[in-house]
C-alpha cells in the first residue's frame, strides 16, 4: 500500500520560511515524478512546484517561482519543498503527491497524501 506522509508544517509570520517533507512508502520512489500542491479555504486544488524523476528539472508557476524549492532524496524516498518568504496568501493545506509521469493539474496525480496546514501571519 502507498503511503505519502507530509510533515513540517506550522503556523509563521511572513517574510519566514518553512521546509515540508513528504516520506513515502510503498512505492518505487525513483520511478514517480513528485509534486506538491495546495488548497486554501473556499480555493480549488493549485499546483505549487513539481520534480522529475532523477531530481534534475523542476517547476513552478509564477506566484511561487523564487520564493519555493522542490527536491528530492531517491536514497531517503523523501520529497522536500523549501519555502521562503512566505505570504499570508500562502496560507493552505499542502499536499505531496505521486505521480509515473509528471503533471500539473492535481486531479491527475496517482497518489496524494493527506496534507499538512501552512498558515502564515501577517
Amino acid at each position: 500500500q502507498v503511503h505519502l506522509v507530509e510533515s513540517g508544517g506550522g503556523l509563521v509570520q511572513a517574510g519566514g520560511s518553512l521546509r515540508l517533507s513528504c516520506a513515502t512508502s510503498g512505492l518505487t520512489f525513483s520511478s514517480f515524478a513528485m509534486g506538491w500542491f495546495r488548497q486554501a479555504p473556499g480555493n480549488g486544488r493549485e499546483f505549487v512546484a513539481a520534480v522529475d524523476l532523477s531530481g534534475e528539472n523542476a517547476y513552478y508557476p509564477d506566484y511561487v517561482k523564487g520564493r519555493f524549492t522542490i527536491s528530492r532524496d531517491n536514497a531517503k524516498n523523501t520529497v522536500y519543498l523549501q519555502m521562503n518568504r512566505l505570504e499570508p496568501l500562502d496560507t493552505a493545506v499542502y499536499y505531496c503527491t505521486a505521480a509515473k509521469i509528471l503533471r500539473f493539474d492535481p486531479d491527475d496525480w496517482d497518489y496524494r497524501g493527506q496534507g499538512t496546514q501552512v498558515t502564515v501571519s501577517s
